[in-house]
């Protein structure tokens, strides 16, 4: 028959960079993931800082990142202030704390509307894996290797698989939106 295994790649991949871009978007809570983007100059060469450093969060809007080499306190510093999150960043001879402040509801509005657009970028994503999918199928009947009812029926298969996943999409979105407005 037809095998599906491209598709549910696709589509785990799909929903691995939604969950990715979703952890990137700053909310009223401070977490880890918020600094992964960060990248700093470690001894001849650009690292992660979540590899020169423990990032803990040390309450609901702080979080504590404690480097293994305290020389790289004032690199780390001056990394974390040019990302432009709008944080504030001080630092002690333990390490950086990193405060986030309060969102403003104009701030919360826009936060919404990118990760609104993430979502309906991960749908375009799905869709066009879909129209592969279907276009594979097609030919697979025009080379006499399924019938007809074959096809109609894997076209039904394959919208269930892209119904659920849109559905997962969009949970992963409302859960977002509510952690935004929280």
């Amino acid at each position: 028959m037809y095998d599906f295994k491209t598709l549910e790649q696709k589509i785990e991949e799909t929903q691995d960079w939604l969950k990715k871009e979703y952890q990137g978007l700053r909310t009223g809570r401070a977490t880890p993931a918020l600094l992964d983007s960060i990248q700093i100059e470690s001894y001849g060469s650009r690292m992660p800082l979540n590899q020169v450093a423990n990032i803990g969060v040390e309450d609901a809007r702080t979080l504590r990142v404690a480097p293994w080499d305290a020389s790289q306190i004032k690199v780390i510093e001056k990394a974390i202030s040019g990302a432009n999150f709008g944080v504030g960043v001080s630092s002690d001879e333990k390490g950086v704390r990193v405060s986030f402040p309060e969102l403003t509801s104009e701030r919360r509005t826009s936060l919404i509307k990118i990760a609104k657009d993430k979502l309906e970028d991960s749908r375009q994503s799905l869709r066009v894996a879909r129209e592969e999918t279907w276009n594979a199928i097609q030919a697979k009947e025009k080379a006499s290797e399924i019938s007809e009812d074959d096809k109609f029926r894997l076209k039904d298969e394959l919208q269930k698989k892209i119904d659920a996943t849109n559905a997962a999409l969009e949970e992963l979105f409302k859960k977002k939106e509510a952690e935004i407005q929280s």
